[in-house]
């Protein structure tokens, strides 16, 4: 860049200088020349007024008088008939061009008079010999002065790169100087700003690879566990035993990877969904046939009423699932589903009457892995398969049966879901989530009543 940035300024420069230069010589000889042409007319209009004065011819001008008749007075031909003007001429025997000018004498006749233009030629010939060396002398400063300020302008651009390519996936910590208050400087602070989400994302990515990697530990070593048991001691260890316990710890294992994909393909997807209508009470209405027919918690829809939204409906049913999952564990008694459209938004309400979450934890249950200590302690109870707390659990069957074995990534899934729809996720009052999506139409569902599961 420093070297195209000095080249340009050097050509730009220097077709300026050539053409101001030729231009300089052009006018320089065209005003010299007029000053010769207004002399030899003075001088025409002096002699033509005295006839008698003139004399032959010098080393400074040349003098013709015309008669009449229109020859020369004293012989010769006649130089040039300049008329009113000037003419430029080389007379006969002069290795130089003269500027000639004519006078009307008044008893008839004229006088010619010519002026060498030794001295305009000499003048122009000095200035471009000047020229000729003052204009590379003047790109060769310019290529100078461009070639140093271009390269203090650009050693931040230099340090910044250097530092940039030093920067390794161990060294995410590192930063850019970015002290300027200009162009580089901005630049500077917006890469900074990129190695902190790039820092960020590798420390969320590492959480995320070990935390997976710890919950799949669970599983993995209560069947080795068991096997172990069941080879030291055949006698105590039935096969049905064994394979129960291996097939309920092999579904938390499946479960949890399922999980895993789920939030790994929603970290690539990053285009919108399919733009198709979705009737979410209907989602809602399946899930709640689901969770009455594998729970023993009552299941409320009463407050269902309709609402479409735009999106993929595959996304939405999961997104109902885990909500639906995550009430079932830790409800007491039973849980309620509440459907709602007002102002172009469906708001879906999932509540149940178990514990709650605190309130300093209703944020962080949508992060990745976060399990709060009273579901750890449910979990413990649950064969394998309980969820995580305060609605940090995953997607899976009912009531402890599915998910990702209290891994906590139910919420997490959906978060992700909303998100991709264009809506939003929080906690409300002690234990109830909501979910706000854009409506297809506030008035598209005005036909459907309010059903009940």
């Amino acid at each position: 860049m420093r070297i195209r940035v000095t080249l340009a300024a050097v050509l730009v420069v220097g077709f300026a200088l050539v053409a101001g230069a030729l231009v300089l010589v052009a006018l320089l000889g065209s005003v010299l020349t007029d000053q010769v042409c207004r002399a030899a007319q003075d001088r025409a209009a002096q002699l033509a007024a005295a006839p008698a004065a003139v004399v032959g011819p010098s080393s400074t001008e040349i003098v013709q008088v015309i008669d009449r008749a229109g020859h020369v007075t004293g012989g010769g031909s006649r130089l040039a008939s300049p008329g009113t003007g000037c003419v430029r001429v080389e007379p006969p025997g002069h290795g130089e061009d003269f500027v000639f000018a004519a006078a009307v004498v008044p008893s008839g006749g004229e006088v010619v008079v010519g002026r060498p233009l030794v001295d305009v030629l000499d003048s122009t010939r000095f200035v471009r010999r000047v020229l000729v060396v003052g204009v590379p002398l003047m790109a060769a400063i310019v290529a100078g002065v461009t070639w140093v300020v271009t390269g203090r302008v650009l050693a931040p651009v230099t340090a910044i790169r250097r530092e940039v390519d030093a920067i390794t996936a161990a060294e995410l910590h590192r930063r850019v100087p970015a002290t300027r208050a200009d162009e580089i400087g901005r630049l500077a602070r917006t890469m900074n700003r990129m190695l902190d989400r790039l820092q960020r994302a590798q420390q969320s990515q590492n959480r995320f690879v070990s935390d997976a990697s710890h919950e799949l530990r669970s599983p993995i070593a209560a069947i080795r566990q068991h096997a172990e048991v069941a080879l030291a001691y055949p006698e105590r260890t039935g096969i049905g035993e064994l394979a129960a316990t291996v097939l309920a710890e092999d579904l938390r294992m499946q479960h949890l990877v399922d999980d895993l994909l789920q939030l790994a393909r929603s970290d690539e997807q990053r285009s919108a969904p399919p733009d198709l209508p979705v009737d979410l009470d209907d989602l809602v209405l399946t899930e709640a046939k689901t969770l009455r027919a594998a729970t023993s918690v009552a299941v409320d829809t009463t407050a269902v009423s309709a609402g479409q939204v735009r999106g993929d409906e595959a996304q939405l049913a999961r997104l109902v699932r885990n909500l639906g999952s995550n009430a079932a564990r830790h409800a007491r008694t039973g849980i309620s589903f509440g459907v709602a459209e007002a102002d172009g938004v469906v708001v879906l309400t999932v509540s149940d009457d178990g514990p709650g979450i605190p309130a300093a934890d209703r944020e962080r249950v949508f992060e990745r892995f976060v399990r709060l200590d009273a579901a750890r302690t449910r979990d413990i109870g649950d064969s394998g398969g309980a969820g995580s707390a305060g609605g940090a659990g995953s997607a899976g069957g009912a009531g402890g049966a599915g998910g990702a074995g209290g891994a906590g990534l139910g919420l997490a899934i959906a978060a992700g879901i909303v998100d991709r729809h264009r809506g939003a996720i929080r906690v409300t009052g002690r234990s109830t989530l909501e979910v706000r999506l854009p409506a297809v139409s506030a008035c598209s569902n005005s036909g459907r009543s309010a059903r009940e599961g």
